[in-house]
């Protein structure tokens, strides 16, 4: 009987929590697809081959070997060990206990003492980083934009997993403890290495006492494994599945090369006289908006950038604007495109207008200074573990200001009023452009004629007199 109840009440708590899991999803989907279309489906050989290196694969993760080790461990460890999360569900589903061993045989105790390896190292990776951000306190990780939410949140998954891999092992020390008593109806799995450490904690409790302690820790490891679920969708920890189409999605032309708005290229094109590349006609269509004034006026692909931001801070440890004190921080781009992203998602449930509140992402929450600090060197694209890239939120912003406002700085003004007549910087004639190259050429050439035979002069001596100088 209670093993009938145990099965409905899981089979409750995973529903419950699938549902809240699903809504979340979708809210999240429906965020992102608040952003501009653009095409992203091109080359996709290449595009798998980013995604196998990037995210897959942590190419960029080891450009710093030491945390890069760490994270490896606690990514692989995540991937095996919902292996034996499978085997979790499907007990609690069916009513079982270790479904999987009898079709294994040796090869099951194999597995779980790897998967008891893998726990340990999990455990043993985030202390490292634990220690890191509260002990030596890495710079990266304590910036202005660190406030109390984004520190909590870090430290919360850390202890969190350690809380979850402590669960497997005090469920395995206690498993082969009953193992060993012959009211406990436990089979034989064999010896596990890290979880028989634990044993001596244990030995003391009666059958029953370890049956409930054993229980405990299953239940305790499933509901914890389905609340972590949820919880990721709200935290900067949403990199681990969108890390993967993040990289998919991501550019691949050079960084340095920055995006023409199609409709202006198109106007220009027209007025030059020349054809569109796409075959347009002299009737286009209006432009509703030059550049970005909030999020729904960016790119979708820069809005699944700010929800998979893991906020890691390598962006901003490499941009030169932030090491020499400007306000400008590459993370705090995205962490406030993702949360004005997410107040806009809290208006649509609640079936408001997403754009009525007032505010915008400019001014309210990116100011025009930190906009104005960028030299869109692209570092913090190169720096980026996930291709995220802060600087097209930037230059869109940036458009909105020079192209909607004309609003931009004065000498950029200038610059651009130069650019589009005199087709440079400086403001001097298109027809004087060479005119430095022939001075530099007639200089040359006096050089070269001003000694006879192009020799060089003898040098002139204290000891002559004025006439012979």
């Amino acid at each position: 009987m209670l093993a009938y109840l145990g099965q409905i009440v899981f089979i409750i708590i995973v529903g419950v929590a699938s549902v809240i899991l699903a809504k979340r999803i979708q809210r999240i989907r429906q965020n992102i697809l608040l952003g501009q279309d653009t095409t992203r489906d091109d080359q996709s050989h290449k595009r798998w081959r980013t995604m196998l290196l990037v995210a897959f694969g942590q190419q960029k993760m080891f450009k710093r070997i030491i945390p890069a080790f760490f994270h490896l461990l606690i990514y692989v460890g995540f991937i095996v060990i919902n292996l034996e999360v499978l085997e979790f569900v499907l007990d609690g589903l069916l009513g079982t206990h270790r479904l999987f061993m009898p079709y294994l045989g040796d090869v099951y105790l194999v597995a779980m003492n790897i998967f008891e390896t893998l726990a340990v190292l999990v455990i043993l990776a985030c202390v490292v980083f634990l220690w890191r951000r509260n002990v030596q306190k890495v710079k990266r990780f304590h910036a202005q934009e660190m406030t109390a939410w984004p520190k909590l949140d870090a430290n919360l998954i850390l202890i969190i997993e350690i809380i979850l891999m402590f669960a497997i092992l005090t469920m395995n020390a206690t498993d082969q403890l009953l193992q060993t008593r012959s009211n406990s109806g436990y089979e034989a799995t064999g010896t596990l290495f890290f979880s028989s450490l634990l044993i001596p904690l244990f030995a003391g409790l009666d059958t029953s006492t370890l049956i409930f302690v054993e229980r405990f820790a299953w239940w305790f490891h499933i509901i914890g494994i389905l609340g972590f679920a949820i919880y990721v969708t709200y935290s900067k920890h949403l990199h681990i599945f969108l890390a993967f189409p993040n990289t998919y999605y991501s550019r691949l032309v050079p960084k340095g090369q920055m995006d023409n708005m199609p409709a202006v290229t198109k106007e220009v094109q027209i007025m030059l006289g020349a054809q569109p590349e796409n075959g347009a006609s002299d009737a286009e269509e209006e432009v509703g908006r030059f550049g970005a004034k909030d999020v729904n006026d960016l790119m979708w692909t820069d809005l699944m950038g700010a929800y998979a931001c893991s906020e890691c801070g390598r962006c901003t440890s490499e941009c030169p604007a932030n090491q020499t004190g400007k306000k400008l921080s590459p993370r705090k781009i995205m962490m406030d495109t993702r949360d004005r992203l997410e107040e806009v998602g809290q208006q649509l449930d609640k079936g408001e207008s997403e754009l009525e509140d007032g505010k915008s992402l400019l001014d309210d929450y990116i100011s025009r200074e930190e906009l104005n600090a960028c030299t869109t060197c692209n570092a913090c694209v190169e720096a980026c573990p996930i291709n995220i890239n802060p600087l097209s939120i930037i230059l869109q912003m940036r458009r909105y200001v020079a192209m909607e406002e004309a609003q931009s700085p004065a000498s950029w003004n200038a610059m651009f009023s130069n650019i589009e007549n005199n087709f440079a910087p400086w403001k001097f004639a298109p027809t004087d452009r060479f005119n430095w190259a022939d001075e530099l050429a007639n200089e040359e050439q006096k050089g070269e004629t001003g000694n006879g035979s192009g020799s060089l002069s003898e040098p002139e001596t204290e000891n002559q007199k004025p006439e012979e100088k």
